[in-house]
């Protein structure tokens, strides 16, 4: 009875919810349901979710009394695409900015919190206790302070990860600190295991800073120490103003009313004079639980389908799903150039252990891996000259699937050239990875790792 209740429940569950899950995950459930139903299914309501349902209606029309201008630039089959996804309409900027290294990224958020004036929001995965968490503190007590509502969003695992200490001195000067989905006290269940990834600092919902950067020392400059290990990291962040920030705002209010449990919030409608936003076209892609579809890993498949030039990736992790593996490995085989870019090490060795079997694929079939020496924490995809994806998101299957993950879609031929270049200029410190035969027992552990892979 236990054990029919627990399949029924499952099913039930994953027919209602659509959590599509991966093949390994499906059979690993339905196995330990049936056959451990007493231990899986606690497990399940703590776990088994992959889809979180939500209005999201914020995000799928423009802000009242926001001006979005009609758009010309986004090439129709993309725009087709991501309205059937339920995407957030295409935006415009008045202002982009890349930044070139961790000591840019820095004076970019600094300058960012310093221009609130009215409202500042901060959703991060991590906030440590070390120099620039304590620099990043220090402005957001004095802003606090200053008469400005200052939010902080952050991840549950990554506030642990962090340490508690810095939370304290923030509430004291009046800053709002919510964790998302706590995995120790989690009133959600069958949440604990979706982790919030994006990265977003919004000033004022005019100003957006955002990347991969989660906000620690390692990621911007590196600590004052000559010992390696405190080596800065290679990171991709940038900053963009104008309509594209109210979206940005947008999608802050959804998942702090989501981790807040309250009433929906409204972005205040801002006006801007008319003719100070450049032709440029940029697309919101959020991607997570609380989208329908599973977004981004859609639009990532779709285009390296279509692709006839180039796919420029780079990203700390790869452990692709069977699909787009598939999309990159048939684009390097009718002659598109592919070029990864991964750390020779990364911080997470069964990420690195799960890769290698689709590193050789892609080699063989005529794909070009590159293998930094440092640590790189980058996210960015190229497509020919038609897109550039940059943001949170990885590419492994945890964050396509699992985490609620956020990317800022580039239409315009110049910023999508200044990814491309970004990603070339670090090449160029990278070696050619070359491909050799595994063993058979380094291929049966690279298996037993990537069956494990989903749940990275």
């Amino acid at each position: 009875m236990v054990t029919a209740l627990a399949l029924g429940i499952y099913l039930a569950a994953s027919h209602s919810l659509r959590q599509r899950r991966h093949p390994s995950a499906a059979i690993a459930w339905f196995l330990s349901l049936a056959l451990i139903p007493y231990v899986a299914l606690p497990l399940y309501f703590l776990f088994g979710n992959r889809k979180v349902p939500r209005q999201l209606s914020g995000l799928h029309a423009p802000s009242a009394g926001a001006d979005h201008p009609k758009v010309h630039q986004v090439p129709s089959r993309i725009q087709s695409l991501t309205r059937a996804l339920g995407l957030p309409p295409s935006s415009t900027y008045d202002r982009f900015t890349l930044h070139k290294d961790g000591s840019q990224a820095r004076q970019s958020l600094i300058a960012v919190i310093e221009s609130a004036s009215v409202s500042l929001d901060l959703c991060i995965f991590l906030l440590r206790h070390d120099v620039l968490g304590q620099e990043v503190a220090w402005h957001l007590q004095q802003k606090a302070q200053q008469g400005v509502r200052v939010r902080l969003l952050i991840d549950g695992v990554g506030a642990w990860l962090g340490g508690h200490m810095i939370f304290r001195s923030l509430k004291a000067a009046g800053v709002q600190v919510t964790k998302f989905v706590s995995p120790f006290q989690s009133a959600l269940p069958g949440r604990t295991n979706l982790r919030n990834h994006r990265k977003m600092v919004i000033a004022d919902s005019e100003r957006v800073w955002m990347g991969g950067r989660n906000l620690a020392a390692e990621y911007f400059e590196g600590e004052s120490t000559t010992r390696e290990k405190n080596a800065p990291w290679i990171d991709l962040s940038f900053d963009l103003s104008g309509a594209i920030a109210r979206q940005s705002q947008d999608q802050f209010n959804q998942d702090w009313t989501f981790a807040t449990q309250t009433h929906p919030i409204e972005t205040a409608p801002t006006h801007q004079a008319h003719g100070t936003e450049v032709p440029a076209t940029v697309q919101w892609l959020p991607s997570g639980p609380d989208q329908a579809e599973d977004t981004l890993y859609t639009l990532l498949v779709s285009r390296c389908f279509a692709a006839y030039t180039r796919i420029l990736a780079v990203s700390p992790y790869f452990v692709p799903d069977a699909t787009l593996q598939m999309a990159l490995t048939l684009a390097a085989r009718r002659g598109v150039t592919v070029d990864l870019l991964l750390p020779r090490k990364s911080n997470h060795h069964l990420a690195d252990m799960a890769r290698y079997a689709a590193l050789r694929e892609l080699s063989a079939a005529g794909a070009r891996v590159w293998l930094l020496p440092h640590m790189i924490h980058a996210k960015a995809v190229v497509i020919d000259d038609e897109i550039a994806l940059a943001g949170s998101a990885n590419l492994d299957e945890r964050s396509l699937f699992l985490n609620y993950e956020v990317m800022v879609g580039f239409y315009n031929p110049r910023d999508i050239e200044q990814f491309a270049q970004w990603i070339e200029r670090h090449r160029q410190g990278a070696q050619l990875y070359n491909a050799q035969p595994p063993g058979v027992m380094r291929e049966l552990g690279e298996g037993m790792v990537r069956w494990l892979a989903f749940q990275l």
